[in-house]
C-alpha cells in the first residue's frame, strides 16, 4: 500500500542512541505500569505526558480479575460505563460527559470503530488475550484526528516475555452456567518473540428484560471465541518488525422488547433476535534507529467489525459489515536535550457492505500531524497541529497545547487546551429515509487544569478540572425527520485519583464529578451520572492475596428532558486467590455481593416503563496452570 507523496516526504524523529539503549523497548514497555504509550506513540513516562491516564497492566487484569474490558474500565475517574443486559449486551460508555462515538478506541495502534453506528465492539474483547489497557480522558484530536473528543481507549494485546517457551491454561466455572477456556503459548530467544492464545467463553445469561412479549422470558446466552497473535523479530539494533492479530467472534442473544414491526401490516410481532458478531484487528510494523537522533515507525492495519443479526421467529435477516485499512508512518527527532519533534501521517479508508444500500458505501481520510515538545528547567511545554482532509466532509484542523510547572520536587501543575471532531457515520450520513449527507463534523474545546502530587512516598494523588465545550452535536432533528448538527453542550468536571500503600496493602481511589448540560434547554445530558467512584482494595499474604472493589454510581436521566430518572447503585465485589505452587493458581470472585437490582430504564412498552435487567449475585472459580518447560 503505497502513502500519499506529502506523507512519504516528511522527515521523521527519536530518541538518541544513547538515551534509546536505557530505555525498554515497546514490547517490554507493555509490562511496566509507569510508561504510557498512546498519548504522543511513542513509550514515555506517564508523568511526561500532558494527558490525564490510567494505565492497566497484565498483573493490574491478573489481580483485578474483570469480567470484561468494560469492568476495568469502570474504575476509571471520568469514565461511566451504562451496561444494558448482562454479557455481551451494548455498553454505554462516557468518558468525561462525551458519549461512546466520541472515544477513539484503538488495538494495537488499529482503529476498531464499527463505521455505521460508531460503536467499537468493547464488549466483545476478551481479557484473557490482552496485555494492558491505556485509558487518555480528555481530547487528543490533534494527535489521532477525528473520534477522540473524549479521550482514547487503546488495547494493547497479549505479549510474550522473553526466552524459553511458557505455556498456559486456564479453566473457569461460575454462575449462570459461565464456563471459560483458554489456553496459550508465549517465548522466544534473544532476537525474536512470540505469543499465540485462544479462548473461549460461554454463558447462559440472564432475561435482560422485563415482561413484554413471552418471547423476552428466555435467557439472553453469550458464546465468544477469540484468538490472539504477536510476533517481533529483532534483525539488529537498529531495525524491529512486527505483526498483531486479535480476533472475537461468536453469538449474543438479546431482547427485543418493542418487537418486529411489519411495514405492510403496521403491525408489531415477538422475536427472538441474536447477532453473530466478529471483531478483528491485524497490523503489521517497522521500527528503525536510523540515526542517533532520528526513530521512524511504520505501521499498517487493517479492521473488520461485522454484525449479522438474525431472528429465530422470522425470515428477518440484517447485515452490517464495515472494514477498514490503515496506515501510519511516524517520526521522531531529537533536536537537542530540551527539543523534541515528532512528524507523521495517517491514512485510512472505511468500507461498508450489508443488506441496507447507501448512497455512499466508502470514503477515505489522510493526515499530516505534527507535535514539539521543550523540556526546560522550570517548565515544559507540548504543541501539536493535525490537518485531516476527508472524502465526504472536506478538511478539519485541530491543535492542542499544555504547560507544565514543577512547584517543587513532589508537586507539578499542567494547564492545557485542546480541540477535537469526530465525523459523521455512515449511519448518519446515508441510511436509506433517514440519513444527513449535509451533516459537519462535531466539534469541541476542552480546558484542564491538572495537578499531580506525591504526597508521601506511600501516597499519590492527581487530580482534573475540566470543561468541554461542545458544537454540532448530530442527534435526531424532528423537525427534518433525520439527523442534523442541532446539539451543543457544556460539560464541567472534577476528576481524582488517589493511590495508597498501607503496608502489605494497597488501594486506589478514582472520584468524578461532572455536570454534563444541554446549553439550549440546561437539561442534563441523558445517562450521565454526575458522581461516580470507584475504590480497589487488595492484599498480599505470601501465597493468598484478597481484594475488594466498590463501585457507587449516582442518579441520571434516561431522556433529553430530563422527566424519566434512572436510580443510582452501589456494587460491592470480593476477589482472592491462592497460589498453590509456582505453576498452579486457583482464583475466586464474587460480584454483586449484595445481589443490587440496578435494572436502566431505557424503554416503554404498551405506557409501561421497563429497564434493562443485570446480573444479580455471580461467582466465578478458575484455574490456571503455567508448566514449566
Amino acid at each position: 500500500m503505497e502513502l500519499p507523496m506529502k506523507i512519504r516526504a516528511l522527515p521523521l524523529l527519536c530518541l538518541p542512541a544513547a538515551a534509546l539503549a536505557a530505555e525498554p523497548s515497546r514490547d517490554d514497555a507493555l509490562k511496566l505500569p509507569d510508561v504510557l504509550i498512546s498519548a504522543s506513540r511513542q513509550v514515555e513516562s506517564r508523568t511526561a505526558t500532558s494527558a490525564a491516564n490510567t494505565v492497566f497492566t497484565r498483573a493490574d487484569i491478573d489481580r483485578l480479575q474483570p469480567s470484561g474490558v468494560t469492568d476495568l474500565l469502570a474504575r476509571v475517574p471520568g469514565v461511566q460505563v451504562a451496561p444494558t443486559g448482562g454479557r455481551g449486551s451494548l455498553p454505554g460508555i462516557f468518558i468525561r460527559g462525551t458519549k461512546a462515538a466520541q472515544t477513539l478506541v484503538l488495538v494495537d495502534g488499529v482503529r476498531i470503530a464499527n463505521a455505521t453506528s460508531g460503536d467499537s465492539g468493547l464488549q466483545f474483547l476478551d481479557v484473557d488475550q490482552i496485555e494492558r489497557v491505556e485509558v487518555l480522558r480528555g481530547s487528543r484530536s490533534a494527535m489521532y484526528g477525528s473520534d477522540a473528543i473524549g479521550g482514547v481507549i487503546q488495547i494493547f494485546t497479549r505479549r510474550g516475555d522473553g526466552l524459553g517457551l511458557q505455556p498456559r491454561l486456564r479453566l473457569a466455572a461460575g454462575s449462570n452456567q459461565t464456563w471459560q477456556r483458554s489456553l496459550g503459548l508465549s517465548g522466544g530467544n534473544g532476537a525474536t518473540r512470540f505469543n499465540l492464545g485462544a479462548s473461549l467463553d460461554e454463558t447462559a445469561g440472564i432475561d435482560a428484560t422485563g415482561p413484554s412479549y413471552a418471547s423476552d422470558g428466555d435467557h439472553d446466552t453469550y458464546r465468544n471465541r477469540s484468538l490472539n497473535l504477536s510476533l517481533s523479530h529483532t534483525f539488529n539494533e537498529r531495525f524491529e518488525a512486527g505483526l498483531n492479530l486479535l480476533d472475537s467472534h461468536g453469538r449474543s442473544a438479546y431482547d427485543s422488547p418493542y418487537g418486529r414491526y411489519d411495514l405492510k401490516t403496521g403491525a408489531f410481532s415477538a422475536q427472538k433476535p441474536y447477532t453473530d458478531f466478529n471483531v478483528s484487528s491485524l497490523g503489521t510494523w517497522l521500527d528503525a534507529q536510523l540515526t542517533d537522533a532520528w526513530h521512524s515507525r511504520l505501521e499498517l492495519g487493517h479492521s473488520e467489525n461485522r454484525d449479522d443479526k438474525r431472528d429465530k421467529l422470522s425470515t428477518e435477516h440484517i447485515v452490517y459489515n464495515t472494514y477498514r485499512d490503515q496506515a501510519t508512518w511516524q517520526n521522531e527527532l531529537t533536536l537537542n536535550e530540551r527539543h523534541q519533534l515528532m512528524l507523521g501521517g495517517d491514512w485510512y479508508q472505511d468500507r461498508f457492505h450489508g443488506t441496507e444500500t447507501f448512497d455512499e458505501d466508502s470514503r477515505w481520510n489522510r493526515a499530516v500531524f505534527a507535535q514539539h515538545r521543550f523540556q526546560g528547567e522550570h517548565f515544559s511545554s507540548e504543541l501539536g497541529l493535525r490537518h485531516d482532509d476527508n472524502q465526504q466532509f472536506g478538511s478539519q484542523t485541530t491543535w492542542s497545547g499544555s504547560l507544565s510547572v514543577p512547584l517543587d520536587t513532589r508537586n507539578d501543575l499542567l494547564l492545557s487546551y485542546s480541540e477535537g471532531f469526530r465525523a459523521p457515520t455512515f449511519n448518519d450520513l446515508y441510511f436509506p429515509d433517514y440519513g444527513n449527507p449535509d451533516l459537519k463534523p462535531e466539534h469541541s474545546k476542552s480546558y484542564e487544569l491538572q495537578w499531580r502530587s506525591q504526597l508521601t512516598d506511600s501516597s499519590h494523588l492527581e487530580a482534573s478540572l475540566y470543561r468541554t465545550d461542545l458544537r454540532d452535536a448530530i442527534n435526531y432533528d424532528a423537525k427534518a425527520r433525520r439527523p442534523g448538527n442541532i446539539d451543543s453542550a457544556r460539560i464541567n468536571g472534577l476528576e481524582l485519583s488517589l493511590q495508597q500503600q498501607w503496608g502489605s496493602w494497597t488501594s486506589q481511589l478514582g472520584l468524578a464529578v461532572i455536570d454534563p448540560r444541554d446549553r439550549e434547554t440546561g437539561h442534563t445530558l441523558s445517562r450521565r451520572a454526575r458522581r461516580t467512584l470507584s475504590l480497589d482494595l487488595d492484599r498480599q499474604f505470601d501465597r493468598f492475596n484478597v481484594g475488594a472493589s466498590w463501585q457507587a454510581v449516582s442518579s441520571s436521566y434516561n431522556d433529553e428532558a430530563n422527566n424519566d430518572a434512572i436510580g443510582g447503585y452501589g456494587l460491592l465485589g470480593l476477589r482472592g486467590g491462592w497460589a498453590a505452587s509456582r505453576e498452579l493458581k486457583l482464583d475466586l470472585k464474587l460480584d454483586n455481593l449484595l445481589d443490587k437490582r440496578y435494572g436502566r430504564t431505557l424503554y416503554s412498552y404498551q405506557s409501561n416503563s421497563y429497564g434493562y435487567r443485570e446480573e444479580g449475585r455471580t461467582w466465578l472459580l478458575s484455574l490456571t496452570w503455567t508448566p514449566a518447560l
